[in-house]
């Protein structure tokens, strides 16, 4: 069970502007006017928006490419220094922790992230809001720092946990919690099932059309995640 974090298991979104916007002009000498898409994207994707958007000229000899590291590092120190600000003004999505304690309560299952954050930054957000004890993040995919698309890190992670665990994931058994169009795209590319919770921007309509197999409002309920488990597994 890989999962999502921001806007599926909780909301930072504020505290993450700011200390995006502040990386952004402590790298390129430029400040953040006009936001950049963020919703289902991974960091570097999230940069690379942001310099069109703010005017930084996307040079074909690569000097947009290098800027990504020094950002990245940059992002996550701003990031550090609000930890106290996550809690205090970001907040769990209803039914979360509950949800991930239920699947932690079965057997033979593993969870961890399938995400855009760096490791770094998702390890932090979870770590404040005490979601990493139900999460092996060992196994999973930081798109914010790893080279692969989200779609092919899934099955990158699914090797991960085959190699640590010593079994076999097959797809039929992978299951993406997430709550973007985006991100059911990468449950189908990396063969996984696609559980869509529209907590974040997309409405259940707009996920069941990408393709979602299992919509749900929120984490409310973890009954039907419970259940769908129980059948892939079996």
């Amino acid at each position: 069970m890989l999962w999502n974090i921001d806007q599926t298991l909780l909301d930072v979104t504020k505290v993450t502007r700011a200390a995006y916007a502040e990386a952004f002009a402590a790298v390129t000498g430029r400040p953040l006017v006009a936001l950049p898409q963020m919703v289902g994207y991974t960091e570097p994707e999230i940069f690379f928006d942001a310099l069109g958007r703010n005017g930084v000229s996307l040079r074909a000899d690569g000097e947009s490419e290098r800027l990504v590291i020094p950002f990245g590092a940059e992002f996550a120190t701003r990031l550090a220094d609000r930890r106290d600000q996550l809690t205090a003004q970001g907040s769990l999505m209803p039914g979360a922790a509950e949800a991930l304690a239920a699947v932690r309560g079965m057997n033979a299952v593993v969870q961890s992230v399938l995400t855009g954050s760096s490791r770094p930054n998702a390890a932090l957000k979870l770590r404040v809001f005490g979601l990493d004890r139900y999460l092996d993040l060992a196994v999973g995919g930081f798109a914010g720092s790893e080279v692969y698309p989200k779609g092919t890190l899934l099955r990158v992670v699914r090797l991960r946990a085959e190699e640590k665990y010593g079994v076999s994931f097959t797809e039929s058994a992978t299951i993406y919690v997430a709550d973007s169009p985006r991100d059911v795209e990468a449950a189908k590319t990396g063969g996984a099932t696609s559980v869509a919770v529209a907590s974040g921007r997309a409405s259940a309509g707009e996920l069941r059309d990408a393709g979602a197999d299992l919509v749900l409002p929120d984490l409310m309920d973890p009954g039907p995640l419970v259940a769908l488990i129980t059948t892939q597994g079996a």
